[in-house]
């Protein structure tokens, strides 16, 4: 069995140790390290290049420039928000910034052990309790001449709205390919012009925007 190798990033001790130890316990998964700050942080993503790093979004240094510098520096590393900060600009960052994920810190174990497994294979998530509120931020940040609801979804090809609609159910590039008899990097290619021309930053974004005017 592959397990998962995490690293757990947070200035609260008691908390950071409890998680690694709940997520230790886990079969698949191994605990390779754990920081305080966003300096250790991005030494560990450097040395050890973990699958997936647990970040809080306020710890010393920031939660999002700790995930700006890894995604730059160390792309390999997939990148988890666990905080207890649920501002909608907050998560808007942390997406901009490359996280896979967002999680409020009073999520479950087992919702946290299945987040990680969906954002090891390639899928984004965000609570669902921060959907409702991250959509009507990305809604306010779109120019009315540019919105979604106005045509822009109509500008998406048939193979580009096709690939839309998978991003939405939450698929990675790769299984889009295995879907729709595609190489992973013609998805990839497909997904770029896709959040273009939806004029949003990930598929976190256009995935919402999707559910939101197509159904």
């Amino acid at each position: 069995m592959e397990k998962i190798r995490l690293a757990v990033i947070d200035d609260h001790p008691i908390f950071r140790e409890g998680v690694a130890s709940i997520l230790a316990a886990e079969l698949d998964i191994e605990i390779v390290g754990q920081g305080s700050n966003a300096e250790s942080a991005i030494e560990i993503a450097r040395t050890l290049q973990p699958d997936i790093m647990l970040i809080d979004m306020n710890m010393p240094g920031g939660g999002v420039y700790a995930t700006q510098t890894i995604k730059e520096e160390v792309p390999t590393v997939k990148l988890i928000i666990l905080t207890g900060s649920d501002d909608d600009e907050y998560v808007l960052d942390a997406l901009n910034a490359g996280a896979h994920a967002y999680l409020l810190k009073g999520v479950m174990t087992r919702e946290l052990i299945e987040v990680l497994h969906l954002v090891q294979s390639g899928q984004s998530y965000v609570s669902p309790v921060l959907a409702a509120g991250l959509l009507r931020e990305i809604n306010n940040s779109i120019p009315s001449e540019k919105h979604p609801k106005d045509g822009k979804l109509s500008d998406l090809s048939e193979r580009e709205s096709q690939i839309l609609d998978l991003i939405a159910e939450g698929l990675s590039n790769q299984e889009i390919g295995q879907r729709i008899f595609l190489a992973e990097k013609t998805v990839k290619h497909y997904v770029t012009s896709i959040l273009q021309k939806l004029s949003v930053q990930n598929r976190v974004q256009a995935a919402l925007l999707a559910q939101k005017y197509k159904h």
